[in-house]
């Protein structure tokens, strides 16, 4: 009983610690996956992906914040 209590409690507490992602590592990884083209200037300040139906535009501006731009074409 208490090794089933103490794996389960070590389960929820690892799982907890897992770290989240931003939406901007998510939005990457979703056009990568859908084979857009990515382009990356001034060192990682300015990203836009593009494939046939979705634009996606990131841009961080001199104090660290953040700009998301999607189109999507229907």
């Amino acid at each position: 009983m208490l090794i089933t209590f103490l794996a389960a409690f070590l389960t929820v507490s690892f799982s907890s610690c897992r770290e989240q992602k931003t939406q901007e590592e998510t939005l990457i990884e979703e056009m990568r996956e859908e084979g857009a083209d990515i382009k990356v200037k001034d060192g990682g300040d300015k990203i836009k992906m593009k494939t046939e139906d979705k634009k996606v535009k990131i841009k961080t501006d001199e104090d660290g914040d953040k700009k998301i731009k999607i189109k999507e074409d229907n």
